[in-house]
């Protein structure tokens, strides 16, 4: 597709749409939305716009459709394949003004928001009702880019995703229309499910405008572990025998010996640097917990754990939590000199020790920094690698073992992204994992955005 650039004439278009203090061509505003935090180049917008409304998004892009701008969705910037550059400049739309909490139905366990509401903001206000939204990325994002790429995070394994807790989504398309779809009844039968297609489409379908989100009670009674294994493979294995079991965690996060290492440096912890399991359970009653902490531990001795430490007090279990949020941001400081590339891929659990052995094995394998854990509950991995800047050698290295891993993955009956989305960096496994239902996409895409001008360049080689 063809694009038109941006012209002063456009600009005093979108001026009359919205204020004029909320559209720019600052090389400053250019530049805050021309990359994420992934390793891709950065490429810088036309103009950013800042609406505050629906009816603003809809002419926004009603007049960009009819003009053949391209447009761009743009949340928190915390995204880590691309997923926000605006690869074929245009305009781009930040949300940050539309953040509203609009209500909250306690006795219904729901919410409805604006897409730029940081999930942390709306959970610091829940916390006194005694509820919370679950899905928990860690970073500072948007619940509008967590629709976009479905996000997830440590407690997917027992709330689910965030496709699993969306009940009603207001999606201005490309023409400037308004759909509305889904219900606020827990469960339909009725109809297509629009709502699973927008979610994870990043943007490329139209512009998610308004939520209603599912909200679950905050359970008063948990119980945390540390366990530590003599190797990555034994604590994967644990991780499948501890779900077969039906225990139910609530987080299940496994972490390589780098990763504790690193933990015992920058928040002194005193770990000892082997795998290990950090596990959250929640429960009704503190007997349930520790019954349940009992089969658990008797799950991880028959894999050879090294240490099992339950009983974690509130403020450790959160510093731990804090310090696993944080792992990421540890480990860019202690390479200076060095960007990171994360490899994200999810496999069913039962190839999880698989997976994670073939990830530790290409670490030890070469001398770039790598950093191996990940959401084990859900058949979750993530490798860090941190490659030094300039050094082209070094990153088609590092591209090359992203592209063993993933490709070990879909062999495995998994998927080339877990949770991080597709972006610039996974389109070209999508024919791979897809196969022939990649062409009913692409007849989707073009069914909602005929001219192709949204977020252009993401999930479809050009």
């Amino acid at each position: 597709m063809q694009f038109n650039k941006i012209t002063q004439r456009d600009i005093k278009v979108l001026q009359s749409i919205v204020a004029t203090e909320r559209i720019s061509i600052g090389e400053s505003d250019l530049n805050l939305h021309s990359k994420d935090q992934s390793q891709h180049p950065a490429i810088s917008p036309e103009a950013v716009i800042w609406p505050k409304n629906i009816k603003e998004i809809s002419d926004i892009l009603s007049y960009a459709n009819s003009h053949l701008i391209p447009v761009t969705c743009w949340g928190g910037g915390s995204s880590l394949e691309g997923n926000p550059i605006p690869v074929c400049h245009g305009l781009v739309i930040d949300l940050s003004y539309m953040n509203k909490i609009l209500e909250i139905r306690q006795d219904d366990f729901q919410a409805d928001v604006e897409p730029g509401v940081i999930y942390q903001d709306l959970n610091h206000k829940l916390r006194h009702k005694g509820l919370f939204f679950p899905p928990d990325p860690g970073a500072r994002a948007t619940i509008g880019g967590m629709i976009a790429n479905n996000a997830s995070g440590t407690r997917t394994i027992r709330y689910g995703s965030t496709r699993s807790n969306i009940l009603r989504l207001s999606v201005v398309l490309a023409n400037g229309s308004l759909l509305e779809t889904g219900c606020r009844s827990s469960k339909t039968s009725s109809g297509y499910d629009l709502i699973n297609l927008f979610v994870g489409s990043e943007g490329t379908l139209g512009v998610v405008a308004r939520a209603t989100v599912r909200l679950t009670g905050l359970s008063e009674m948990l119980s945390a572990a540390i366990v530590t294994f003599p190797g990555l493979k034994e604590a994967g294995q644990a991780v499948f025998e501890i779900i077969r079991s039906g225990l139910d965690p609530a987080s299940l996060e496994i972490l390589a010996p780098e990763c504790i290492s690193l933990f015992n440096k920058e928040k002194n912890f005193k770990l000892e640097v082997l795998p290990t399991l950090f596990m959250e359970f929640h429960g009704p009653s503190q007997q349930y917990l520790h019954d349940t902490m009992i089969i658990n531990r008797e799950i991880c001795n028959g894999f050879g754990c090294r240490d099992f430490r339950i009983g974690i007090e509130r403020k450790e279990r959160d510093e731990l939590l804090m310090a696993r949020y944080e792992l990421s941001e540890m480990i860019r400081r202690t390479h200076p000199g060095r960007s990171h590339m994360v490899i994200d891929v999810a496999v069913p659990v039962s190839a999880y020790p698989a997976i994670i052995s073939l990830a530790r094995a290409e670490v030890k394998k070469t001398a770039i920094p790598g950093y191996v854990f990940g959401h084990a509950g859900d058949g979750n991995l993530h490798l860090v690698f941190m490659g030094k800047n300039g050094d082209k050698k070094e990153w088609a290295r590092i591209g090359q073992i992203n592209d063993k891993i993933v490709e070990k993955a879909i062999s495995l009956g998994g998927t080339a992204t877990g949770e991080h989305g597709v972006g610039i960096g996974k389109r070209k496994f999508m024919a791979m994992e897809h196969g022939g239902s990649l062409q009913w996409m692409k007849s989707i895409k073009q069914l909602f955005d005929p001219n192709e001008i949204l977020n252009p360049g993401k999930i479809f080689l050009p």
